[in-house]
């Protein structure tokens, strides 16, 4: 059995529908795994969200969360205005027109305007929120541990450390080894700032492979196809606007809110 590896769809969904049509998806020959992100930045994330919830519940797709999933769950389930703040600070405003389009109007980052569309969102798609709530942190397989952003090797088991670790954590992760005896496959950080390409990241060390492309940067979607034998192949779908902007900026990093 293949296992297909995609990371941080961002909302990018034709691009999303053309990385399954070029590598061949067919479930369930297939082992889809989706290591978060699929919301925010790009401009059809409940579209995105629709079809990650189909292909978990027809093809049996493992859906992992990421740290954008984890923002928009806090910022529309909890009464607190720094979540708020702090999601559409990183492109939770392109989620918000997705969900709501003309049935909200105004300056979505005005409080009156966003309690408007978290209304609208909370009545009219709840069940999405539900299920990115309910989403793992990782998932382990027999050579591969599959996660949003990482592991921290400041902890002697990976499992123990802290959940904003699994979404969130950074050059802890890449730049030490992991001492796991597995390879660690995550998205989160785009793979020109470990290597200044936009191919997909093989760590020096062995141990870590990197596959988030910054497609809605104006980049490219990656995927990373594991064979029957453990081979890797390598593929990328550009941006569909084709934008390829110089920098592309990390979203502000996890706080305590």
């Amino acid at each position: 059995m293949r296992t297909i590896v995609i990371s941080d769809i961002h909302g990018c969904y034709d691009e999303f529908n053309t990385m399954l049509e070029k590598v061949d998806y067919r479930p369930p020959e297939d082992q889809l795994l989706l290591l978060g992100d699929y919301v925010d930045r790009g401009l059809r994330s409940k579209e995105v969200v629709d079809q990650v919830i189909k292909l978990h519940e027809q093809a049996g797709a493992v859906v992992l969360k990421g740290n954008h999933d984890d923002m928009m769950i806090k910022a529309l389930l909890e009464e607190n205005a720094r979540y708020q703040y702090h999601w559409l600070s990183n492109g939770g405003s392109q989620t918000l027109l997705s969900y709501c389009g003309e049935a909200i109007t105004g300056d979505i980052m005005e409080p009156e305007v966003f309690q408007a569309a978290k209304t609208y969102i909370l009545e009219h798609y709840r069940h999405h929120l539900d299920f990115l709530q309910s989403l793992p942190l990782y998932h382990e397989g027999e050579m591969h541990i599959f996660v949003h952003a990482g592991t921290n090797p400041a902890y002697a088991d990976w499992k123990a450390q802290p959940e904003d670790d699994f979404m969130w954590i950074r050059e802890a992760f890449y730049h030490h080894p992991t001492g796991l005896g597995k390879t660690v496959v995550f998205g989160h950080t785009p793979t020109f700032h470990l290597h200044h390409t936009g191919e997909v990241w093989f760590s020096p060390h062995g141990d870590k492979i990197g596959i988030d492309g910054a497609c809605a940067y104006g980049h490219r979607l990656l995927c990373l196809e594991i064979g029957d034998q453990g081979e890797y192949i390598t593929h990328a779908v550009p941006h569909a606007a084709n934008e390829w902007p110089e920098d592309s900026p990390l979203e502000m990093e996890s706080t305590e809110l």
